[in-house]
């Protein structure tokens, strides 16, 4: 709901829209079904996991294929390196972009005011 909410907000502007699964249920391999189409509104569609909290919190490694099939995106990107996610991030242009960030987390320690002052 929110991707689509942002799209129809910004619809001619190019939406990147990134999610992290951070939670003990996004990062379960039954649960993770229930984001078909989640992001089928954004233009670039990008999902950040981090396979170190999968063994803190004691869960069955996923797959980035498992993720990819999960949201139905042939052309998803996932990251699992914070600073491989924290790089794409700081390397887009952002004209005429709006960027949409969705987390319980900080995908890896990202800099939000770095980031902030860089879109600003």
């Amino acid at each position: 709901a929110t991707t689509s909410a942002v799209k129809e907000q910004y619809p001619l502007k190019k939406l990147i829209a990134c999610l992290e699964l951070h939670t003990y249920s996004s990062l379960n391999a039954e649960f993770l079904k229930g984001y078909e189409n989640t992001l089928a509104k954004a233009d670039v569609a990008v999902v950040f996991y981090s396979p170190e909290a999968l063994k803190i919190k004691r869960l069955e490694a996923l797959t980035e294929d498992q993720i990819a099939r999960s949201f139905k995106r042939d052309d998803l990107q996932i990251f699992t390196d914070p600073k491989r996610f924290a790089e794409y991030i700081d390397h887009t242009d952002y004209k005429n972009v709006v960027l949409l960030l969705m987390s319980s987390g900080n995908y890896g320690g990202l800099d939000l005011e770095l980031l902030k002052n860089k879109i600003d």
